[in-house]
Formats: C-alpha cells, sequence, structure tokens
C-alpha cells in the first residue's frame, strides 16, 4: 500500500518538474499566446509555485533564476516525503 503511494507520489513530482522545465523553455519562445491551452494551464500550474519564489528572488539582468531555486527547493520537498512515507513502511 505505501510502496503504491510512494510510486504515485514520484510521478506527480515528476510531472510537476516536467511542467516546470517546458514553463522555463517555453518562457524563450517569442509571441507565444500564454492565453490559449496548453499554454495557459502550463502557466497557472507553474506560475502558482514559482511566484513564491519570484517574490524574494530579483531577476538577475533579463535571466529569471527563480526556476533554479525552484526546482531545487521541490527536490528536496521531495525527498523529505519519501523519506517520511518510507519510515512508514519500516
Amino acid at each position: 500500500m505505501i510502496n503504491a503511494l510512494i510510486s504515485g507520489i514520484n510521478s506527480i513530482f515528476s510531472l510537476f518538474y516536467i511542467i516546470i522545465l517546458i514553463r522555463c523553455f517555453l518562457s524563450f519562445v517569442p509571441n507565444l499566446d500564454w492565453n490559449k491551452q496548453p499554454f495557459f494551464t502550463i502557466r497557472q500550474v507553474s506560475d502558482a509555485y514559482l511566484n513564491l519564489f519570484r517574490r524574494f528572488i530579483p531577476p538577475i539582468g533579463m535571466l529569471d533564476v527563480s526556476p533554479i531555486v525552484a526546482i531545487i527547493a521541490l527536490g528536496v520537498i521531495h525527498n523529505i516525503v519519501i523519506i517520511l512515507l518510507s519510515s512508514l513502511v519500516g
């Protein structure tokens, strides 16, 4: 039961990593209409998390480094959740 839960959580975190990376790559595409699908959903999902970091990390010139910190933080959270769930298995 716990192993299935861990596998599901790993899948959710992997999907979120991918969404953030896609958002970062798409930010370099000029004239992209962010109000059309699937771009709107990608932006909504990723920016909800990235904006937490953008409040504290200013851009360096034209480069937004907050996604780098956000991905590192996501990795730390991911590991903590998996360790806590694994400790329930014994």
